[in-house]
């Protein structure tokens, strides 16, 4: 068969190219994610996000590929949060004494905290906690930096890693004994109403964040027993993962006056009086990673919004004999592409189908194949990783930059849609405890609670499921009754099995 024979081949999505790719890449196949537990261990591995053979227990290193994808999609949370935040960073030590003051904080994670008890050889006169959190760590500082209604509201977030001895099962981004990427924020104001509004402001940073990672959450109150230790309330955000699980990717605390009284943090008002500061508090961590694999890859790997995508676009040159012109061009290409999107040439000499597993196992949103009858006709085919229709077309090669910023509108779209679907599938609204025990192994139930904590308890027992809190937003669900009590209400809970 001639060249023009195997180039037809080539561009024919049947071919048998296409064919023989998984043959050539079977020892690094992933399992289906419908096998979703061994499918994410394995996508965390082959597609080089992180490295689970570090020698401590719950401790993981980030790829260079898997720490790109971070950095891409934590500079989204940053742009947000410094349009009226300020970036800050605090210790990793906090001094035992410090730590232990807020009793409710300290009894909340006690179980958790690793101690620095020596320096070298010296056993410390201060023991020093490795932060779990860094409320104890910031507020003494706060006492100092607040003197009158003047120097409020503060707004400060750290992006930062903190330890919990975790001692659950382990899992890379999901749950860790170091958490490598922990976003805190921490807010001081004048008034309860302040804080309150700064909650709203925080939920509303974190839907846009998830929004623009093409991820649906769902936002509930957590109920008193699971609220953060120390706070007033706290409101969370879950996704619905694919084995039916939920996974907690943020949460927002309103801290009242609570740790204000702990560590006299005090202001003078506009009438000459001190007052306590009114606080808050929020965080997201790698989950965010977690979800944003879990939720958007498929059977062949990775599936990435182009946002964040350490790359955005792969140039891969078919070449044949006498192919220096399709190299010559897919070099000047990638350089021209290079302005305005994050390229790679491969130029290595897999095979092509090879060369295009393996960068659908990584994500990458749009690759472009150039062949010898490509560069005759002066077109290039451009094939998205997701796609409706028509999945491989040839466009002018002078203008595949508008056509892959189409692309890449039409990519995000698509995976939100298809989240959105999902979750929508996975939420059921349940009028009896059996029904709700049978849908939470399968996604989130939703029932009729009546508020008392006693009930709440009940619910969890009989479903063997958490309760994950009352939903906030605009979306009404038809509830007249407690599930457990039979009491009128029109309250309601998502029910769900946290990782």
């Amino acid at each position: 068969m001639g060249r023009e024979g195997h180039l037809e081949d080539l561009h024919n999505p049947e071919s048998n190219v296409q064919q023989n790719k998984k043959k050539e890449q079977q020892k690094e196949e992933l399992p289906p994610k419908s096998e979703f537990s061994e499918w994410y261990n394995e996508i965390i591995r082959t597609a080089q996000i992180m490295d689970v053979r570090y020698p401590v227990k719950g401790l993981y290193v980030w790829y260079p590929f898997g720490f790109s994808l971070r950095n891409h999609v934590f500079s989204i949370l940053k742009e947000l949060l410094n349009k009226d935040h300020q970036e800050t960073l605090f210790p990793l030590l906090i001094p035992e004494h410090e730590f232990m003051k807020e009793a409710e904080h300290i009894k909340g994670f006690e179980d958790e905290v690793y101690w620095v008890t020596h320096g070298g050889r010296d056993a410390l006169d201060v023991k020093l906690a490795l932060r779990p959190t860094s409320e104890t760590a910031i507020y003494p500082m706060f006492k100092l930096w607040i003197r009158s209604h003047a120097d409020l509201p503060i707004r400060i977030y750290q992006l930062v890693n903190t330890f919990r001895y975790e001692t659950k099962h382990t899992r890379p981004l999901i749950r860790l004994r170091e958490i490598t990427s922990f976003k805190e924020a921490h807010t001081a104001h004048e008034s309860w109403e302040d804080a309150e509004r700064q909650v709203e402001n925080a939920i509303q940073i974190y839907k846009k964040f998830y929004r623009r990672l093409c991820i649906p959450v769902i936002v509930s109150k957590r109920p008193s027993w699971d609220k953060f230790p120390g706070a007033e309330y706290t409101v969370a955000l879950d996704v619905l993962m694919p084995d039916g699980k939920t996974l907690q990717v943020g949460t927002v605390h309103n801290l009242g006056t609570n740790f204000a009284k702990t560590f006299d943090i005090t202001y003078e008002d506009k009438n000459g009086e001190q007052q306590y500061v009114n606080q808050t508090c929020y965080g997201i961590s790698e989950r965010c990673i977690a979800a944003l694999i879990s939720i958007h890859g498929d059977d062949g790997g990775l599936v990435l919004p182009p946002e964040v995508a350490p790359v955005q676009v792969v140039v891969v040159p078919i070449l044949f004999k006498h192919s220096e012109d399709v190299m010559d061009t897919a070099r000047k290409l990638s350089e021209r592409l290079s302005k305005e999107f994050r390229i790679v040439l491969d130029d290595s000499e897999k095979r092509p189908g090879a060369k295009f597993y393996e960068w659908e196992l990584r994500g990458v949103p749009v690759r472009l194949e150039l062949g010898p009858r490509d560069l005759e006709k002066g077109e290039i085919v451009i094939a998205p990783r997701v796609w409706k229709g028509e999945r491989r077309r040839s466009v002018d090669i002078n203008a595949v930059e508008e056509e892959i910023k189409k692309e890449f509108e039409n990519i995000e779209k698509i995976l939100y849609e298809k989240a959105l679907s999902s979750l929508k599938s996975g939420l059921k609204l349940c009028s009896t405890i059996e029904g709700a025990k049978e849908w939470v192994m399968k996604g989130i139930a939703i029932v009729g609670w009546c508020g008392e904590e006693e009930c709440g308890h009940v619910i969890e027992e009989k479903c063997s499921c958490d309760v994950l809190g009352e939903p906030i937003g605009d979306e009404e669900y038809e509830i007249t009754e407690c599930v457990v009590c039979g009491r009128e209400t029109g309250r309601c809970v998502f029910l769900g099995r946290p990782y």
